[in-house]
């Protein structure tokens, strides 16, 4: 969060865990990310191996499992304009505002 409040970049910050997210929104984060559902979310988190385990999911229920469950979400994710990453390493954001 540092990185993104000393930067005159206009990015946006949006927390997954305390903001709601709508799946318009989750949608056009993922077109920015240009990434699918089953990329974005976190198969190897204890809570999604619990409750979802092995089985197969269509895109559309990666999106709903995300909805139900942003903790499920890869974060960071940073925006800016019509463009996303995933800000990990951290070093990624940084190059990622120089573009």
């Amino acid at each position: 969060m540092e990185l993104l409040n000393s930067t005159n970049e206009n990015v946006e910050v949006f927390d997954l865990l305390k903001d709601s997210l709508t799946k318009e929104h989750l949608e056009e984060i993922l077109s920015f990310l240009e990434m699918k559902p089953s990329e974005l979310i976190r198969k190897k988190d204890t809570f999604f191996k619990e409750n979802y385990g092995d089985k197969s999911y269509t895109e559309d229920e990666y999106l709903e499992i995300m909805l139900n469950n942003p903790r499920l979400i890869e974060r960071p994710i940073v925006v800016k304009g019509k463009k996303a990453i995933i800000g990990r390493p951290i070093e990624l954001i940084a190059d990622f505002l120089k573009k």
